[in-house]
């Protein structure tokens, strides 16, 4: 089967089985014997990738295959070099410590699409918007990374997954389209 890129609404739980109080991905995808290959948290959007083959599933979430990700996230505050340096080192987050990734301040992208519900605006603390590229996937690392350089994360959008991305393969939350899994390569 080939694969399927899908742009996961925020808000939406990254499983096909049904909760109590939020849409899941049965909502929007009815194609039989999917399953999600990595998980977004119901408070991210953006970029999930499914498939039915179970190697091509493990190939894309495992860790030791390292697809990078990228994230864009809209930050609280205005990072300067000197936090840039430290979200790109690694990061010590406690529990675990982060691999180096790629971090840099990006213009508001005119692409992206409104939030519903809209994102926190406070008057007197700028925002700015970040991409971010990990090779790992641990559980709200993106959000932990930003918290722990004194930018806590106010939207976070997955827009890539190895050579698969929504600039090139561009869908509205909610939307899906089919791809070959050589697409991957």
């Amino acid at each position: 089967m080939p694969l399927i890129l899908f742009n996961k609404p925020f808000d939406v739980m990254c499983q096909f089985s049904a909760h109590p109080a939020r849409k899941t991905l049965a909502d929007f995808l009815q194609i039989p014997d999917i399953y999600p290959a990595g998980r977004l948290d119901a408070d991210s959007e953006g970029l999930v990738l499914l498939t039915d083959d179970g190697r091509l599933q493990h190939d894309i979430s495992h860790p030791e295959h390292k697809q990078p990700k990228t994230y864009l996230c809209q930050v609280e505050g205005q990072p300067n070099a000197a936090i840039l340096k430290k979200l790109s080192a690694p990061l010590d987050l406690g529990d675990f410590v982060t691999q180096p990734c790629r971090a840099k301040q990006i213009q508001t992208p005119e692409w992206m699409w409104p939030r519903t519900p809209p994102i926190r605006q406070r008057l007197n603390v700028p925002t700015s918007w970040l991409a971010i590229t990990v090779t790992e996937g641990k559980n709200r690392q993106v959000r932990r990374m930003t918290a722990a350089v004194g930018l806590p994360t106010l939207c976070l959008v997955r827009i890539a997954i190895g050579p698969l991305s929504l600039e090139t393969h561009p869908l509205l939350p909610g939307e899906w389209c089919e791809v070959s899994a050589s697409s991957l390569k």
